[in-house]
């Protein structure tokens, strides 16, 4: 009989962007106009979703996006990272 693989276990991740006041810092310019681009269950789909917004915003030097780790934040002796989680 073969055995399934267990399904991976989610690890949130959020993608967040918006214009920062500074290239130089990390401080958005208006916390009210944050695009909040979305949440997925892994590194590897919110890389993808990253890497569109960013592609987006490519001429506007000010607009930045990040890929937060959220499964972390919550549950920060949770599992090690590894190569599924950056």
């Amino acid at each position: 009989m073969e055995r399934k693989a267990a399904p991976k276990k989610q690890l949130l991740h959020i993608v967040i962007g918006g214009e920062v006041q500074d290239l130089e810092d990390v401080e958005f310019r208006d916390l009210k106009a944050m695009d909040f681009v979305g949440a997925y269950p892994n590194y590897a789909e919110a890389r993808d979703a990253w890497k569109s917004a960013s592609q987006r915003t490519v001429d506007n030097a000010h607009m930045r996006y990040f890929v937060i780790h959220a499964h972390r934040l919550i549950d920060p002796n949770g599992p090690t990272p590894d190569e599924d989680d950056h």
